[in-house]
């Protein structure tokens, strides 16, 4: 398994297993929280991988992405200064339970620390249905820091 930074190139196939995120999260939690457009999501994945401030990790089984995570720099003064976020973290199903998803974390990690950011942040709903998702984020050393996520739509 190949596993590489990768460029607008690779946008679409990025943007698909995006979606196919979304999808998940959609079903295993009843919600409809997101609005997922494909077509829109290819163009913004373009985009943001474009100007590199969405910087993508996918993990290849031969030529196809099996695997991704994103990321994009931010900063605050509760985290002292810069810091990592990852956007989407996505392992395609038959792929999970392999350490593929601890290797690439740990290389997302690498990435940040020699961005000199000072931690790495993500989501993860705090449903049931998603307790092994918080379970492999806690085993590999993220931990849960309390409060919701929140969003207010401005458009």
């Amino acid at each position: 398994m190949k596993i590489e930074w990768v460029n607008k190139d690779k946008a679409e196939d990025v943007a698909k297993l995006a979606v196919c995120l979304l999808n998940e999260i959609i079903e295993r939690s009843g919600l409809a929280a997101f609005d997922v457009d494909e077509e829109k999501a290819v163009r913004l994945c373009s985009d943001f991988m474009a100007d590199r401030r969405y910087r993508v990790l996918a993990a290849f089984e031969d030529d196809r992405i099996v695997a991704f995570g994103a990321l994009c720099e931010s900063q605050s003064l509760y985290a002292e200064g810069r810091f990592g976020i990852v956007q989407e973290f996505y392992v395609e199903p038959e792929y999970r339970g392999q350490n593929l998803g601890q290797i690439m974390i740990d290389s997302i990690a690498e990435y940040a620390k020699g961005e000199g950011w000072k931690r790495l942040e993500l989501c993860t709903p705090p449903l049931p249905a998603f307790d092994c998702t918080v379970s492999f984020y806690q085993n590999n050393g993220f931990e849960i820091t309390g409060g919701y996520k929140m969003k207010r739509a401005l458009a």
